[in-house]
């Protein structure tokens, strides 16, 4: 399997500062996304240090082998387990990061990782941690492959609101799980083949809350370069207000 990639991060419009992150490893054939939150640049802190702490991990056990953290999955595959590692590894590196610096209390991040451990495999893990996204764009089609970990995705499972009253609520940025909030944190896991012709996306809210699904699913189907797309959909983002910081990875395979 080939790919090509991008990547590309902008403060929006009303933010003077990036807490986003994102990664885009060639060798390692691993994406991240990152949407850090706290004071004093502490949100910065925690989502670099999220990316960082996730892919060394990963680069530690391809070289010379890393003990899995948490409860082995026998329903998953040994990279997935890998990944669940890396993201549980990186939850305690920020915790304690948090506690023993008083500027950088209470400080996390969301997380959302896509990783081919063995590109001859096709195989896909991916991990997720709050409110950012992973989109699959197959045969033109855009379907989510994560669900968010926020109130108001909650409320609408729930039949308490319906999704449009969610993108308007006053707590749709309210998020129920977090990296580095607690001592443990619970991973969201999946696996899937990779197919010639799909096209991945990995995205913070500043995105997915500022432009609609089906202008995503728009914008990159129309693009055969995915800087392009990456670009344009960052700008689209800011035409919609641009209320938060956008970041953006995407992933063409063929």
């Amino acid at each position: 399997m080939h790919f090509l990639v991008s990547g590309k991060s902008d403060p929006g419009l009303l933010r003077s500062n990036n807490e986003d992150s994102f990664l885009t490893d060639l060798d390692l054939s691993l994406f991240m996304v990152a949407d850090g939150m706290g004071g004093h640049a502490a949100g910065e802190v925690a989502s670099k240090m999220a990316v960082k702490v996730v892919c060394d991990h990963i680069k530690r056990s391809q070289r010379n082998g890393e003990p899995f953290l948490g409860a082995y999955r026998h329903d998953l595959s040994p990279g997935a387990n890998r990944l669940a590692s890396a993201f549980l590894l990186a939850n305690q590196v920020i915790y304690q990061a948090a506690s023993e610096n008083r500027a950088w209390f209470g400080m996390g991040t969301t997380l959302d990782a896509a990783w081919i451990p063995d590109l001859d495999d096709n195989r896909l893990v991916i991990a997720h941690v709050g409110d950012s996204r992973i989109y699959l764009i197959r045969d033109e089609k855009l379907r989510r492959l994560t669900r968010d970990h926020s109130l108001v995705e909650e409320q609408v499972e729930q039949g308490l609101i319906s999704a449009k009253e969610a993108s308007k609520s006053r707590v749709r940025n309210m998020i129920t799980r977090a990296m580095g909030q607690n001592r443990q944190v619970n991973v969201d896991l999946a696996e899937l083949e990779i197919q010639p012709g799909d096209r991945l996306i990995l995205c913070t809210d500043g995105l997915s809350g500022m432009v609609r699904d089906h202008a995503i699913e728009r914008i990159v189907n129309q693009s055969e370069r995915p800087e392009e797309a990456c670009a344009e959909l960052i700008e689209n983002a800011n035409q919609h207000g641009g209320r938060d910081n956008i970041s953006v990875v995407l992933v063409y395979f063929f």
